[in-house]
């Protein structure tokens, strides 16, 4: 490439080719690129080469280029993506400069609106390929709304195959729905014989021959909790039911035929302690001589804060990621635990590890090195003495609570982070918190090879009496109410959507935690390091307040992020580049959405509106209608109805 000619230059020239433009639009006639239609030759643009030669001629006449390919490359930075396209297909000249790498690069940073430091992506070619990928391959075409649900649809759930899916709603029926070229139902269970209220989530197993699903189970005196339901895919059959306390934990599948669901026992007021249990998935046929569920865990909860949503990573594929979030840093191993608080704007303060306030049940015992508390007597002695001020009735019984399960909590793993000697292990992922009854922390606990059967004794293996509950190895703090969370098909990375509090916010009661934003943020953990990997992606708003706020339901593909949102619509970003690519309207709010895993250019969303609708990429809207039989000509048609 030759030297940029001067400024002024350039100006003249651009205006000189003013009227080419025109000209050129006129040839192109359906050749200008829209959302649907990214051309990448003549042939696709809809000129005919016929046509391209005779403008290279026009432009050959004078025995060579009228314009240097510097003075091009100057004028084609002043216009889109679009007349770019268009002025390639002038001449071969052109249609050289039209592809210069360079130039792409400055359309792509430009028309996306990425910041200059992000590099293109790892598995990009080109930046002229790299523009047509984000341009052409999004779901953002409705090609398909379903509409035989009559209340509103809560969640969505893919087959590992791709070949069906599942849909949940407030209408009570679990739907299965066969992705083919035209989506269809395949069968509808209604669990209202069984007294449930709703159908809220659902699970394929790995091999897609069971399908978990989880609703709200009405009992005696009305009182709500959950359920969970395990449907055989061969015949639909229901083969078990599974009590589930409280019905937001949902419920998650571990392997092919065990599952996880909770049990809440109040021990105060505000003090409580969560159990999740394995279940095996067929307890109606197994002998009586084996087990069919068995205690995992025992944890206690403090200021009337749960544990809820449920979900497991596998360690196994950190190795092979699809795709790398983080360029820069080595990933080192730590041999501590910490907790990350996302309240500050800092990034020195993001990166390295601080202690934030935590549940007792977190901390060492004494005799490993951290300092006890007083005991109970001590401090009811410190209260009748004056040593210590006047508590209230929840500031004790958080503090009597903290203090009992001081010396009867397992501790924690020591190395969480996955090596060559425990890459078999998986990491059970939930919300839980500290500080009041919303959900403003995520729980990991590591699931060992020799806990992920039912074998063995119902409540698990022996406790020492100083053993009663297990503590969290790692808790990361996300200072706001946690509305979602999925995983990304490799499991490498947690992607979280929150609503902020306000900072430097201070609860003193748990039962009214701190206002909410109506801005959503989409937070994004590397599983294998436990930190904070991306800025939070923003668009996506949501505006009930604490007491009702509900889960809103996020889906993670090889290269995309969707997610509901209240406002009415849904999202997808680009997990690399960190951008809202698309917006996805319904008539309410979107409860959840759901990439096919065989074809991420397909795309469900759900909502309130009672409807599902199918979304696809350009590029797979156009392969569909070429796979359409086309219909016979008029004269052909005409040629047979003589003869007959």
């Amino acid at each position: 490439m030759s030297m940029l000619c001067p400024s002024g230059t350039v100006t003249v020239t651009v205006v000189a080719c003013s009227r080419w433009l025109c000209s050129a639009r006129s040839l192109q006639d359906e050749a200008i690129p829209t959302r649907n239609h990214f051309p990448a030759s003549c042939k696709d643009s809809g000129i005919t080469s016929q046509q391209a030669r005779r403008q290279n001629d026009t432009m050959e006449a004078g025995g060579g280029p009228l314009l240097p390919d510097s003075v091009l490359y100057e004028i084609f930075l002043y216009l889109d993506h679009v007349d770019v396209l268009a002025a390639g297909l002038v001449c071969q000249q052109w249609r050289a400069v039209a592809r210069d790498e360079f130039l792409w690069k400055e359309l792509f940073y430009r028309y996306y609106r990425v910041s200059r430091e992000v590099p293109r992506h790892p598995a990009a070619v080109s930046w002229y390929e790299e523009f047509q990928r984000l341009y052409d391959t999004i779901p953002c075409v409705e090609v398909q709304a379903l509409k035989e649900h009559n209340d509103q649809v809560l969640h969505l759930s893919f087959s590992h195959s791709g070949s069906l899916f599942a849909s949940c709603s407030k209408d009570c029926t679990v739907k299965i729905w066969s992705n083919e070229l035209d989506i269809s139902l395949q069968h509808s269970s209604n669990m209202r014989p069984y007294n449930w209220s709703y159908t809220q989530f659902s699970q394929f197993n790995s091999d897609d021959s069971l399908l978990l699903v989880s609703g709200v189970f009405v009992g005696p005196h009305n009182s709500s909790s959950g359920e969970i339901a395990v449907i055989s895919m061969e015949n639909f059959t229901l083969l078990s039911r599974v009590r589930n306390k409280p019905y937001d934990v949902f419920g998650c599948w571990l392997n092919e035929t065990n599952l996880i669901s909770g049990n809440l026992h109040r021990i105060g007021r505000i003090t409580s302690c969560s159990v999740l249990w394995l279940n095996n998935a067929f307890q109606g046929i197994e002998s009586e001589n084996v087990n069919v569920v068995k205690r995992l865990f025992k944890i206690q909860n403090l200021n009337a804060s749960t544990i809820r949503t449920v979900m497991v990573a596998d360690c196994s594929r950190y190795d092979s990621p699809d795709l790398l979030l983080d360029y820069e840093e080595q990933l080192a191993a730590s041999s501590t635990c910490p907790v990350f608080d996302l309240g500050s704007d800092s990034e020195e303060e993001e990166v390295r590890p601080r202690q934030a306030p935590e549940p007792a049940v977190q901390e060492l015992p004494a005799e490993r090195g951290v300092r006890a508390e007083p005991g109970l007597q001590q401090l009811f002695d410190d209260i009748m003495e004056g040593v210590r001020p006047a508590m209230t009735e929840t500031e004790l019984e958080t503090k009597v609570a903290e203090l009992f399960v001081r010396n009867r909590t397992k501790p924690p793993e020591l190395n969480l982070l996955p090596t060559e000697s425990n890459s078999k292990t998986k990491y059970l992922i939930f919300t839980t918190g500290c500080l009041t009854y919303s959900p403003h922390q995520i729980g990991i606990k590591r699931i060992l090879p020799h806990q992920m059967t039912t074998a063995g004794p119902v409540l698990g293996e022996e406790r020492r009496s100083d053993e009663f509950f297990d503590s969290l190895d790692h808790v990361i703090d996300i200072h706001g109410h946690i509305i979602g969370m999925g995983l990304s098909p490799d499991h490498r990375y947690l992607y979280v959507n929150s609503r902020a509090w306000p900072r430097d916010c201070v609860i003193s009661d748990p039962m009214q935690p701190p206002p909410i934003a109506e801005e959503i943020d989409l937070h994004v953990f590397d599983l294998k390091t436990m930190k904070e990997v991306k800025r939070a992606l923003r668009a996506h708003r949501a505006y009930t307040p604490n007491e009702e706020c509900f889960f809103i339901f996020l889906d993670v593909s090889r290269d995309f992020v969707a997610s509901g949102a209240e406002d009415r619509h849904g999202y997808i970003w680009d997990r690399h580049y960190n951008i809202c690519l698309a917006k996805l309207q319904h008539d309410n709010v979107v409860n959840s959405v759901a990439f096919s895993p065989v074809e991420q250019e397909l795309l469900l969303t759900a909502s309130d509106d009672a409807t599902i609708k199918v979304w696809r990429s350009p590029r797979a809207v156009r392969a569909q209608q070429a796979r359409k039989p086309r219909p016979r000509k008029l004269l052909f048609s005409w040629l047979l109805n003589q003869k007959s």
